[in-house]
């Protein structure tokens, strides 16, 4: 076992006969991801996030995994986070992201920057300091020149503004426009990197794009890119793709259809451009993304994975093939596709049937990957591409030793119309079919969100805490879930709240059909689109002991006119509140305002724009006035994720008090209590 896994279980400091972790251990508990393999296949370079209590962050470091024995090391050890991580093409140098204190001149505190640093070791070197830091980067194939993408720095115009008249924003106006830049490699030298660095070369113009994802091509002459008209979101279905020719930042459209178009990647002999596309759909929130190529000098695009039924996530373009990872049900894998047949085929994961975050050697004869099976920690693995037993390089899952973790697994159900709905029962180990026990419904968000049996650390909701205690999770994965293919993430269109409820409360009335649930004691929590299911829970049923509405929707109205992302309602529910009030009445929580008895938890942040907090405020009023239990929480400053560790273990101690109380009995506390640390002497 390396030093990190030994540190962290000594951390975690289980008491004897702790059958679950506490709120502060759930969030402390580590965990590994975006694995990058050297492209001689040696060695993998990956992030292990840490909870930094004093800075009230969660920060990642980078460590060093060989391959062939298994070991890995620390390779960023500054304060704040590190990560990002690509390797040079010759395998010498690791570059990285990292918002550290910046030891360049005039550099902004706080801003991510790009840094590199020797494979072998050695002190890493600051190559930007760009005003609003660095977004993304990628080295060029000769390792001579990195491309970035990064916001443009203020205009005088808008600094001699600000002067003028202060801080003020005009919407739909005033936009910080990501541009893509090229940056070359300073000289090495027996010392390292020289610190010496020059300004960043502007390759897109400042008014008219904003840039997304980007890559170069295979001889270094131009880079592909997608970009759209301006940062809002509301924009999306502009994206469409580019090249611009590096030498004279000659910029040409290849790709231009009424829908987003994204994520291009060259083919080996930099012919073709393979992308992500909703292929023209209008109804893009919800039809499959689908991968096709086309001339890299423009044309008619071809779409290859027309008869995949969801969502393919486009990885690289090999001499075999192009290679995308894609979510199938409770599974999540690793796909071939030949791009002059258009036909596909899993590549084996040898006993991790979730696997994500893949990265390829050189030759794509290895690859790292992020893996689990069902009841298993996620941890990065090294393997052969066809074939042979992955190398486990991570051991985050020891952190659950001395625990008695939960068991998950598959069940299905059908819904009031028929549809068969899967969800992941979270029950004891030593569960007793024959006992009845409480049932809590615990609801992802997206709607295009998936609940898979695999293990991570509790964060929001304490549910290992709650099994501990005696109680059943059932994780729907309902109507509109991703994993389950186009018609099935079509079924709540025009039907948002009513099928997703029906879902939820037919898989509650399923597992109380076996004879193991106590049907007295239910209840629902959630968050974005699980807080919307569990408001309508609220309104709708008087079933439920206890529901928690996380950032949840209460009205469709008040949601469309209020937040960032305005298609996607108009998508969903086909129509605006102004052409069809029927529907966003039908699918509003409010609206069945009058039914509604449940004791009702509710949280958000204050500065959310996604979910705009008008939402908690009027379940809260309309509750307040027909007498049901209400608690209100405003974390102060976040937007749609509360996250950060203090606040997350208000949000989690918030949610245990409240279900203790509701389904347990247990006295309902006020207010929180403080920890108060002893005072060092």
């Amino acid at each position: 076992m390396r030093l990190a896994a030994l540190v962290t279980v000594v951390c975690l400091g289980v008491a004897v006969g702790q059958k679950a972790p506490t709120i502060d251990q759930s969030l402390e508990m580590r965990s590994v991801g975006t694995p990058q393999i050297s492209p001689d296949g040696k060695h993998v370079v990956y992030e292990e996030s840490r909870t930094n209590w004093e800075s009230n962050a969660f920060e990642t470091d980078l460590w060093l995994a060989d391959v062939e024995t298994g070991e890995s090391h620390l390779l960023t050890t500054a304060v704040k986070s590190s990560s990002a991580a690509a390797w040079s093409p010759d395998g010498k140098w690791i570059a990285f992201l990292s918002d550290r204190l910046a030891p360049l001149d005039k550099s902004p505190a706080g801003k991510r920057q790009l840094y590199v640093m020797p494979a072998n070791g050695g002190e890493a070197q600051q190559l930007t300091k760009m005003e609003n830091g660095v977004g993304a980067f990628e080295w060029s194939p000769d390792g001579k020149r990195f491309a970035l993408a990064a916001e443009a720095p203020e205009t005088k115009a808008m600094k001699d503004r600000k002067e003028t008249f202060g801080d003020y924003h005009v919407f739909h106006a005033d936009y910080a426009m990501v541009l893509l830049w090229t940056l070359e490699v300073p000289t090495a030298n027996a010392a390292g990197i020289t610190p010496a660095v020059e300004e960043p070369k502007l390759l897109t113009p400042g008014e008219t794009m904003n840039v997304g994802s980007f890559s170069w091509s295979p001889d270094g002459s131009r880079i592909a890119f997608s970009a759209t008209r301006d940062p809002d979101l509301i924009s999306g279905f502009t994206s469409d793709i580019y090249t611009v020719v590096v030498a004279d930042s000659t910029v040409n459209k290849i790709v231009d259809t009424p829908a987003p178009d994204s994520d291009p990647k060259w083919s080996p002999d930099g012919s073709q451009i393979a992308f992500v596309t909703s292929d023209g759909s209008k109804n893009f929130f919800y039809t499959n993304r689908k991968i096709a190529v086309v001339s890299s000098d423009g044309g008619k695009p071809k779409v290859l994975t027309a008869s995949f039924d969801e969502d393919a996530r486009l990885l690289r373009w090999s001499g075999e093939g192009i290679y995308f990872s894609a979510l199938q049900r409770d599974k999540a894998t690793l796909y071939r596709l030949d791009a002059g047949t258009a036909s596909f085929k899993p590549v084996p994961m040898a006993g991790h049937d979730i696997s994500t975050s893949f990265s390829f050697a050189k030759d794509f004869k290895r690859m790292a990957y992020r893996g689990a099976g069902a009841n298993q920690f996620e941890e990065i693995y090294a393997a052969g591409i066809d074939g042979g037993s992955p190398k486990q390089l991570t051991h985050v899952g020891e952190q659950l030793k001395g625990f008695d973790t939960a068991r998950r697994e598959v069940v299905e159900w059908k819904s009031g119309d028929g549809t068969t709905v899967e969800g992941i029962l979270i029950k004891p180990t030593d569960f007793d079919p024959a006992k009845k026990y409480p049932l809590l419904v615990e609801i992802h968000g997206g709607p295009t969100g998936n609940d898979l049996p695999s293990i991570d650390a509790d964060r929001y909701y304490p549910i290992e805490r709650f099994v501990a205690k005696g109680a059943l999770v059932l994780r729907p994965n309902y109507r509109g879930s991703a994993g389950f293919g186009e018609k099935f993430r079509s079924l709540n269109v025009r039907n948002l709240g009513v099928g997703d409820y029906a879902d939820v409360i037919s898989g509650v009335d399923a597992l109380i059909a076996k004879g193991f649930v106590d049907k007295d004691r239910v209840g629902s929590m959630g968050w974005s689109e699980g807080g919307y299911i569990s408001a309508f829970i609220t309104t709708s049923s008087d079933r439920f002991k206890a529901v928690s509405v996380g950032a949840g929707i209460s009205d469709w109205m008040t949601y469309y006119a209020n937040t960032d992302i305005t298609p996607f309602t108009r998508q969903y529910l086909q129509a605006t509140p102004w052409d069809d009030p029927a529907i966003y009445a039908k699918t509003s929580p409010i609206t069945y305002i009058k039914n509604a008895k449940t004791p009702t938890l509710i949280q958000q942040g204050s500065a959310d724009k996604r979910v705009p907090v008008a939402n908690s405020y009027e379940l809260r009023q309309a509750l307040e006035d027909h007498g049901v239990p209400v608690k209100m929480v405003m974390y102060d400053g976040f937007g749609h994720p509360v996250n950060k560790p203090k606040q997350q273990r208000a949000v989690m101690e918030e949610n245990e008090n409240w279900f203790l109380h509701y389904i347990w009995g247990e006295p309902l506390a006020e207010a929180l209590t403080p920890v108060v640390k002893a005072e060092k002497k």
